[in-house]
């Protein structure tokens, strides 16, 4: 195993390379910057397509373009520029045209500030544009995670014909860690998409047309009902979560991306005293991980929600677990990253109340 120190970004970015990017079409925005500056370079060395586009706008429909051609596709932005993107977004998903993009959340609403945020989550996993349309959508802890994600993603793209999102937050965009860029193996050859608009009309003996515009509104209606299917495909084989010390604790954190790292923390501080707290942490924010909440043990009677943004999750907790548990949230915004001391005294003060009850 061959461990390399890499920032964040830049590691995000050899990872699109490494998980077969053919083009990729930005807009610089901080604080993902760096994923363009380094694939300015690199992707020109790879004989592969770089494009600073003159605005999120453009950037999303050159994605909508050289996706419906066929080739594999990435963008990346923070929080407003994702806003600006997400017209385009909805086209690329009522077309079915697969692409890969990189949110770097940043505090909001508005400008807001550069701070890490998780207050996109409503935008994630709400759809973000028009319709009735879904993202999967991947939300790693720590950079091997992005880097083995992000490979995964354009695959997981193409099979479902769909737009994948990556949620990380300016925390693990712009920190460093060693990454192990062969632990997942790089994409290889694909398979030729016969649905693709590339030029190829002769082979086939027809031409392939991309649209999202259906007048019609049965035949609207009749599309939806088959990205449903997809989707509904999407919430059976994509749940990706991961449980932690839950086997016999009293009370469960939800977390995710780089609240989840604080959290683990506050976790092996609150077992070595003796509490008994465990965590859920969804790796899909889309499809939201319901399963991970079945079986949990009788032990359980208080879920806590900690998340960077006001409850947005929490919503989700609250509607997968249908009131079989006490429900509580532990919030910061605005782009204040939390400490571990202030789970642990959360979690405490929960525990302690439901002693003396």
């Amino acid at each position: 195993m061959s461990r390399v120190l890499m920032k964040g970004n830049e590691a995000m970015a050899l990872a699109a390379i490494k998980g077969g990017c053919d083009a990729f079409f930005g807009y610089p925005i901080t604080p993902q910057n760096e994923i363009p500056e380094y694939l300015s370079e690199h992707m020109a060395k790879e004989d592969r397509v770089f494009v600073q586009a003159e605005s999120e706008v453009a950037a999303i429909n050159m994605v909508y373009g050289a996706g419906g051609a066929g080739a594999r596709v990435l963008t990346s932005s923070s929080s407003p520029g994702i806003a600006l993107k997400q017209e385009g977004i909805s086209y690329l998903a009522g077309s079915e045209v697969p692409c890969v993009i990189i949110n770097v959340m940043r505090g909001g609403p508005g400008l807001g500030g550069i701070q890490p945020s998780q207050a996109d989550y409503n935008q994630i996993t709400r759809g973000g544009g028009n319709g009735d349309y879904h993202l999967l959508s991947y939300a790693p802890e720590n950079l091997q995670e992005a880097v083995d994600l992000i490979k995964q993603s354009f695959d997981k793209a193409d099979a479902y014909r769909n737009p994948v999102m990556i949620a990380v937050d300016g925390l693990l965009g712009q920190m460093m860690e060693p990454v192990d860029l062969e632990r997942t193996p790089d994409s290889k050859q694909r398979e030729r998409k016969e649905w693709a608009t590339d030029g190829d009309a002769g082979r086939r003996g027809k031409a392939n047309t991309i649209v999202s515009l259906h007048l019609d509104p049965n035949k609207l209606e009749e599309h939806n009902l088959a990205l449903k299917e997809k989707y509904d495909r999407m919430v059976e084989n994509e749940q990706r979560y991961e449980r932690l010390e839950t086997e016999d604790a009293e009370l469960v954190f939800i977390a995710y991306g780089s609240t989840a790292r604080i959290a683990r923390s506050a976790v092996e501080s609150l077992r070595e005293e003796g509490y008994k707290v465990g965590m859920i942490r969804p790796i899909t924010l889309w499809p939201f991980p319901e399963n991970a909440f079945k079986k949990l043990p009788d032990t359980v009677h208080t879920l806590l929600t900690l998340e960077m943004s006001l409850g947005q999750m929490h919503q989700d907790v609250k509607i997968v677990n249908q009131g079989r548990y006490h429900l509580d949230l532990y919030a910061r915004t605005g782009g204040v990253v939390p400490e571990p001391e202030e789970f642990i005294e959360k979690a405490k003060a929960i525990l302690k109340k439901e002693d003396a009850a």
